[in-house]
């Protein structure tokens, strides 16, 4: 029983693993990733108000938008439409629980997607 501890990961089965995933799938899982997080900073999860953070959600919402300006022509409009929808729908939601909201085009990621109105 030679298994590797919790503490010491086998590096060359994770390049090994990493290696094999497409770069699409990678930007997709990142993009998903960024989407639920600003969600639950957004207030949007089952217990809302706990772990909701205004300038967390504007970072993770400006992040995802910038990810998916740079790769939308890698990804393919496939991959890119869900995903901007998803992004324009967390920029509304952003707009909705701000007390002050944003100038239109001042919002999370609006200089990367344009101005988001609601």
């Amino acid at each position: 029983m030679s298994e590797t501890p919790p503490e010491n990961p086998d590096f060359d089965a994770m390049t090994r693993d990493i290696a094999e995933v497409p770069a699409v799938e990678v930007i997709v899982t990142v993009a998903v990733n960024l989407m639920s997080a600003a969600a639950v900073k957004l207030g949007l999860s089952e217990e809302g108000e706990k772990y909701k953070d205004l300038d967390e959600a504007r970072k993770l919402i400006t992040g995802l938008a910038g990810l998916l300006d740079a790769s939308a022509t890698e990804i393919s409009s496939f991959h890119a439409a869900p995903l901007r929808d998803g992004l324009k729908s967390l920029q509304l939601a952003f707009r909705e629980a701000s007390i002050v909201p944003d100038e239109p085009g001042q919002g999370p990621g609006e200089k990367y997607t344009g101005p988001v109105y609601g």
